[in-house]
C-alpha cells in the first residue's frame, strides 16, 4: 500500500530580533540599538500513515493563507508524488502568486529524504558539498551602524578578512531621495576602492530607487568599480522586462533579476527577452524545491547562472545540486547585531555571520531530508494564534 499523508499542521510563531528596527517607512529592517522587533514565521509538518514526516520552518502569512486552499487536497495522497501535486496545486492557485506552495513542497522533499534515508541534494543529484558564500548586509541606517559609506567599507573589509569572497550592499532608500542616491554612489565607490581587488561586489537597492534615471546613475558607479552584479534597482518592483532590457543596454555591470517574478514561465520569459544576466530563484518563493530547480534548469538551458535568494537549508541543498550557481547568500548581516536567523535549529546548523570557514564556504547538510533538527519546543512555546490542522 502506498505511503499516505494523514495530517498537515501549520503553526505560526514569533521570535525577537534584538537591536533591530525598521526604516522610516516601516518596511526595511535596520540596526536600531535598544529596539526589539518581533518576526513571525510558520512551521509546517506533514505526517504519514507510516510515521515518516516532513518539516519546514519559514514562509509568510499570505503563503500560509494559501495553504488553506489546497491542504485538504494533499491529505490522503502519496507524498512522494511531488511533481503531480506541484502541477495540481499550481493550477489551483492560478489566480494568486502561488507562494503557498513553497513551504509545503520543501516539507515534502524533507519527507522524501527521511523516507529514503538520504539528504535532499543526493535525491536531486549532488554536484558539490561546500558552497562559497557572500555577506549580504542589512539596509543602511542613521543609528551608528551601517550609517555611512566608510562604515560599509569597514564592514566589507571585516568580511573579507573572515574569508568571504563576496559582499552585497543593501543601501538606504526612502527619505531624502537625492541624498540617498548620493550616499549609495559614495558607498559603491568606498567599498569598491577598499576591497574590490579582494571580493566580488554586489549592489541590491531592493527596488528602492524612484526612477529609471536613479537606477542608471548608480549602475554607472557599479560599472566604474567593476561590480559582480546589480540587483532589483528601481520601483518597477523588479518585474519590467522592457525596463531591465533597456537598463542592460546602458550598463556594463550584469543585472540579477527575477526575485520578484513569480512562476516558472515568467522567469523563462524574462530570460528569453534578454531582461537579465543572472537568474534569481528561491525555494520558498518559487513554489518549493521543485519550482526552484525548474528555474535553475531553465537558466542552464540558456547558458546563464542562477543565484539562489536568502539563506536556509533548502537553499543549500538546491545549490549543492546546481552546477550553474556561484554563491550562497548569507543574509542579513551587520557588524553590530545578529542576523535574522530564527533560533529553531538544534545541532550545529547556522546562518550567522561567523558560519563560513577560512575559504568563505558553508557546508551542505548531509543528514536525511533537509538534514536539520528543529526545536519544536521553542516553536510551540512562542506560538502566536491558532494552529491550523488538516486531516
Amino acid at each position: 500500500m502506498a505511503l499516505t499523508i494523514t495530517r498537515i499542521e501549520s503553526r505560526e510563531f514569533s521570535y525577537p530580533l534584538e537591536d533591530v528596527g525598521t526604516d522610516e517607512n516601516g518596511f526595511n529592517l535596520v540596526y536600531e540599538p535598544g529596539t526589539t522587533t518581533q518576526r513571525r514565521l510558520y512551521a509546517v509538518r506533514v505526517e504519514t500513515d507510516e510515521g515518516v514526516t516532513g518539516e519546514y520552518v519559514g514562509g509568510n502569512s499570505p503563503g500560509a493563507a494559501q495553504l488553506n486552499m489546497f491542504a485538504d487536497y494533499l491529505v490522503g495522497k502519496n507524498p512522494l508524488q511531488r511533481e503531480r501535486h506541484w502541477s495540481e496545486i499550481k493550477r489551483a492557485l492560478r489566480k494568486y502568486d502561488r507562494m503557498g506552495i513553497g513551504p509545503v513542497d520543501i516539507a515534502l522533499w524533507d519527507l522524501a529524504g527521511n523516507y529514503y534515508d538520504a539528504p535532499i541534494h543526493e535525491l536531486l543529484g549532488t554536484y558539490r558539498d561546500r558552497i562559497p558564500a557572500y555577506a549580504s548586509t542589512y539596509h543602511g541606517d542613521d543609528n551608528g551602524g551601517l550609517d555611512s559609506p566608510e562604515a560599509y567599507a569597514d564592514f566589507a573589509e571585516e568580511c573579507a578578512d573572515m574569508g568571504y569572497p563576496g559582499f552585497k550592499i543593501h543601501g538606504w532608500g526612502g527619505g531624502d531621495a537625492a541624498r540617498d542616491i548620493d550616499r549609495e554612489i559614495e558607498t559603491v565607490h568606498a567599498v569598491g576602492e577598499r576591497v574590490g581587488d579582494r571580493m566580488d561586489l554586489m549592489m541590491d537597492p531592493a527596488c528602492e530607487y524612484e526612477t529609471f534615471a536613479d537606477a542608471l546613475t548608480v549602475g554607472r558607479a557599479c560599472d566604474a568599480q567593476e561590480f559582480f552584479w546589480y540587483e532589483d534597482p528601481y520601483r518597477d518592483g523588479g518585474i519590467s522586462q522592457h525596463g531591465h532590457r533597456k537598463l542592460r543596454e546602458r550598463l556594463e555591470t550584469p543585472l540579477l533579476q527575477t526575485e520578484h517574478v513569480r512562476g516558472l514561465e515568467p522567469h523563462t520569459d524574462f530570460v528569453a527577452n534578454e531582461a537579465t544576466d543572472f537568474v534569481r530563484a528561491d525555494p520558498e518563493y518559487d513554489a518549493g524545491i521543485t519550482g526552484a530547480m525548474k528555474v535553475a534548469n531553465v537558466a542552464e538551458g540558456f547558458g546563464l547562472d542562477v543565484e539562489f535568494h536568502a539563506p536556509g537549508p533548502a537553499q543549500r541543498h538546491c545549490i549543492a545540486a546546481t552546477r550553474n550557481a556561484n554563491y550562497y547568500e548569507l543574509a542579513l548581516v551587520h557588524p553590530d547585531c545578529q542576523n535574522t536567523q530564527p533560533p529553531v535549529y538544534q545541532g550545529d546548523y547556522s546562518d550567522l555571520l561567523d558560519t563560513v570557514d577560512r575559504d568563505g564556504t558553508v557546508p551542505v547538510p548531509d543528514g536525511p531530508g533537509l538534514g536539520v533538527e528543529y526545536d519544536w519546543e521553542y516553536i510551540e512555546d512562542n506560538q502566536t494564534g491558532t494552529v491550523h490542522v488538516y486531516d
